[in-house]
C-alpha cells in the first residue's frame, strides 16, 4: 500500500514550494507549489523515496524562509 503524506498547516507567506527529502536532508525531490487554500495537502512520495520509513519535509515560503520537519512513517 503506497504511503500518503498529509501537510495540515504551514506558517509563512503563500505560495509554498514543497519538497520531500531523505533522512539527513539530501537529496530533496520537488513535489508541488501550493497555497494555504489547498491545505490540508496530500501526496505520495516520489518513486526514489517510496517505501522509506523516515522523511524530511522541506517547505520554502514566498519570502524565501525554509521550514524543515522530519518524521517517521509507521
Amino acid at each position: 500500500m503506497p504511503t500518503l503524506i498529509t501537510v495540515n498547516n504551514i506558517t509563512g507567506s503563500t505560495p509554498y514550494e514543497i519538497y520531500l527529502c531523505v533522512s539527513g536532508g539530501t537529496p530533496c525531490y520537488y513535489i508541488d507549489q501550493i497555497t494555504s487554500g489547498q491545505l490540508p495537502y496530500q501526496f505520495n512520495p516520489p518513486l526514489p523515496l517510496d517505501g522509506l520509513g523516515y522523511y524530511c519535509l522541506r517547505v520554502e515560503d514566498n519570502d524565501g524562509c525554509i521550514i524543515t520537519e522530519c518524521f517517521n512513517i509507521v
